[in-house]
């Protein structure tokens, strides 16, 4: 069975002080939380110094973005292996950010997903549609769109090296609310999705709600037979709020063996 995962997206946010204290604060709760998995996926400057604080948890660390180039004249951009040296298991490809404010395409994404997989990272792939599209009934396509670039590039069983997260644009920071109805209904599309292409890994994939998760509603969330855990945004920064969606991943994932 599938075991529950709670990656938290620092974003671009935090001082190296306040990062620190923040690992200080979720560590000691989340020691004893063996039935999922954790991650934090941090800002570049601070990958070392949290790679540092980390050691010895069951926390993972994770990149927000990464290079579709291995090395060379690229300024200002981050490789695999660059992910790789400082400790990453995990890296965010093809966050709603990066599409609509740096210009990610479909097939850059795609390339970011071979990336990170050929320098033995795990790639959280998002997924999502905006306000417009989910009032237009597109949702399905957007979604399939999506997907489908990296399996043309990549092949159908690359999606099983990896991790899908859904992230309703539309349902974050816009004051809509997506009901676990909801987002049980399209993380059941990507998995028939994928599964059309290859049963064993669309049974078996990872797929993490990503539309403003909180303590409030993760456990109504991950009670959901294909929400297998979150991909946590604001709520990642407050250890508190973190600490207990975790606890639900936890309290969902008690009959998982892991």
């Amino acid at each position: 069975m599938r075991v529950k995962l709670v990656a938290g997206n620092w974003k671009m946010n935090g001082t190296l002080g306040t990062s620190r204290a923040l690992v200080e604060a979720i560590l000691p709760p989340l020691a004893p939380l063996t039935r999922a998995h954790y991650a934090v996926c941090v800002p570049f400057p601070y990958l070392t110094a949290i790679q540092a604080a980390l050691r010895g948890s069951s926390v993972e660390l994770g990149g927000q973005n990464l290079s579709q180039f291995d090395d060379g004249a690229y300024t200002g951009e981050i490789s695999g292996t660059m992910l790789a040296d400082c400790g990453c298991r995990y890296v965010i490809v093809g966050h709603s950010e990066r599409r609509s404010l740096f210009g990610d395409t479909d097939d850059v994404v795609a390339l970011k997903f071979e990336r990170a997989l050929k320098h033995g990272l795990v790639p959280i792939l998002c997924v999502g549609e905006v306000l417009a599209e989910r009032e237009s009934g597109a949702t399905e396509q957007v979604v399939a769109r999506q997907l489908d670039a990296v399996i043309r590039h990549c092949g159908v069983r690359a999606l099983g090296r990896g991790v899908i997260a859904y992230e309703p644009v539309w349902a974050i920071g816009t004051g809509k609310t997506a009901t676990p109805e909801q987002a049980q209904a399209v993380h059941a599309f990507i998995r028939g999705r994928v599964a059309n292409g290859d049963g064993p890994v669309g049974a078996a994939v990872r797929i993490l709600y990503g539309g403003s998760v909180k303590a409030g509603n993760a456990a109504q969330l991950f009670a959901m037979p294909d929400v297998d855990g979150g991909l946590i945004g604001g709520a990642s920064l407050v250890a508190d709020e973190f600490v207990a969606i975790c606890k639900a991943a936890q309290h969902v994932g008690e009959t998982v063996r892991t």
